[in-house]
């Protein structure tokens, strides 16, 4: 039987629960965009608030944290609900969407990394679930809506989500304190990530590391 979790400190609870409300929001913007009912928009909402959590927990072996705390899935379906309620018709959704995503890739990756090390993990193994959070959501919504995971088009997504669990890791091995760990390394993975979107940054095949400019697939 998993242990009971380890309680989690106040500035995790804040950036965790803020993060399920906006990546609550890009699954229901996602669920928007193929004109889901009120249920689609609830469960994909959920789905990627709660899934890189989730799957982080199970290959863990930790207690799935929702579980324990209902008001971590309470939150994502009262922002899907909200989204599907005050949306405006002639909403960028596709925007939104890009933007509410790198909002809770920047502050999952921080959060993944600290449960992991409270849980023992090693450092490499700790840094690889705050990816895994940070990522698993938009994973599983771009599966479900049959989307081609932005991790696989060449994003810097998961790289993002590294950089972010990776600066956090390092910071607290330093001994710098919790919570200016937590921002620098939320920072640290929204503004590689915002960089990509604005500029148009992304990974490319073998023999073209880094590509430039516009695509059909360009988030924008």
């Amino acid at each position: 039987m998993p242990p009971v979790n380890e309680p989690l400190s106040v500035s995790i609870l804040a950036i965790m629960y803020f993060g399920d409300v906006v990546f609550a929001i890009s699954g229901a913007l996602t669920a928007a965009r193929y004109r889901m009912d009120i249920l689609g928009f609830v469960l994909i909402g959920t789905i990627t608030g709660i899934g890189g959590g989730t799957t982080r927990d199970l290959l863990l072996g930790r207690t799935v944290w929702w579980t324990q705390d209902p008001l971590e899935l309470i939150l994502c379906v009262v922002a899907a609900l909200a989204t599907f309620f005050f949306i405006s018709s002639d909403i960028t959704r596709r925007k939104a969407m890009i933007w509410s995503d790198t909002l809770g890739l920047s502050v999952f990756g921080v959060v993944g990394c600290y449960i992991a090390l409270q849980f023992g993990a090693p450092f490499v193994i700790a840094v690889f679930m705050g990816m895994v959070t940070a990522t698993g959501g938009g994973v599983i919504r771009d599966v479900i809506t049959n989307n081609t995971p932005m991790i696989m088009r060449g994003q810097l997504y998961a790289t993002a989500a590294l950089l972010g669990s990776l600066s956090y890791a390092s910071l607290r091995h330093i001994g710098v304190p919790e919570i200016p760990a937590e921002l620098v390394a939320c920072l640290a993975a929204f503004s590689l990530r915002a960089a990509a979107i604005v500029f148009n940054i992304r990974m490319g095949p073998p023999g073209e590391f880094i590509r430039l400019g516009k695509t059909d697939d360009n988030p924008r």
